[in-house]
């Protein structure tokens, strides 16, 4: 992959002819310059330090969002550990040698428009890609850019996979001190399940469930089954600690910049 490139910092053509030119004394000049500083004139030619670029890598593997940076070309800049988990099989976004396609013909108008016109024209879309067993929504933002000739960069965002993340409800349930018990009922309370299936599937009579949500609430103080839900569906959805420490690996053996 090749660099970002933003803009050359060079002084202005008129400023330089006028201190090569005219036979004005050095401390005049100097006096002249003061007052009138060089500005910024044209695009620069720097390139991001690798410590930035694996940082900024490391910062996309710390969350459990799929996204995926690309530049104006839909090529993929970076992927991060959620999105390589993400576009599986039955994702209607796949990879090929480094480009972004669609899985389904039909997506693929819909997904180019929305990244020409974030990378042309600075705008955001929410897409919604696949068939009626295969569908996913994908925000499409763009990047702020360095400089007014520089391309802009494109973030794809992916849709959550299920409301509650099974990570973010086992951190919850820890800090509410419940028991592993009580904390497969938020699981399944999660996952839309009523009392009697969530009974069902743990081979226990109805009673014990009710019981199980009585003791969850007055732990965690909320009134009701829709409050905690409610209250875990907007925790940050972070990784694992396991999950960062391989992303950041990954990310420090990555000797190709990005390109955008």
């Amino acid at each position: 992959m090749d660099l970002i490139e933003f803009a050359d910092l060079t002084p202005p053509q008129s400023a330089t002819l006028q201190c090569h030119q005219s036979p004005v004394p050095p401390h005049i000049q100097a006096q002249l310059l003061a007052a009138h500083p060089l500005r910024y004139a044209g695009p620069e030619r720097r390139a991001p330090s690798a410590r930035e670029q694996r940082r900024t890598a490391e910062l996309m593997d710390a969350l459990d969002y799929g996204m995926l940076l690309l530049n104006d070309e839909a090529r993929v800049v970076h992927i991060n550990q959620a999105a390589r988990r993400d576009l599986n099989a039955r994702h209607p976004l796949l990879m090929h040698e480094g480009e972004l396609r669609t899985r389904h013909a039909h997506d693929a108008p819909a997904l180019h428009d929305a990244i020409a016109e974030a990378t042309q024209r600075g705008l955001r879309h929410l897409l919604l890609l696949g068939d009626s067993l295969t569908q996913a929504t994908v925000a499409v933002v763009p990047m702020p850019t360095a400089g007014a000739n520089a391309a802009r960069a494109v973030l794809l965002v992916l849709g959550k996979r299920q409301l509650c993340e099974e990570l973010t409800v086992d951190w919850y349930a820890r800090s509410k001190g419940l028991t592993p018990a009580e904390t497969a009922v938020i699981r399944g309370l999660c996952a839309d399940l009523s009392p009697q299936q969530i009974a069902d599937i743990q081979g226990v009579g109805l009673a014990t469930i009710r019981s199980q949500i009585g003791s969850i609430r007055l732990k965690t103080g909320l009134g009701g089954i829709k409050a905690l839900v409610r209250e875990i569906a907007v925790l940050p959805p972070l990784v694992g600690a396991l999950g960062v420490q391989v992303a950041s690996a990954l990310a420090a053996n990555q000797d190709a910049g990005f390109k955008i």
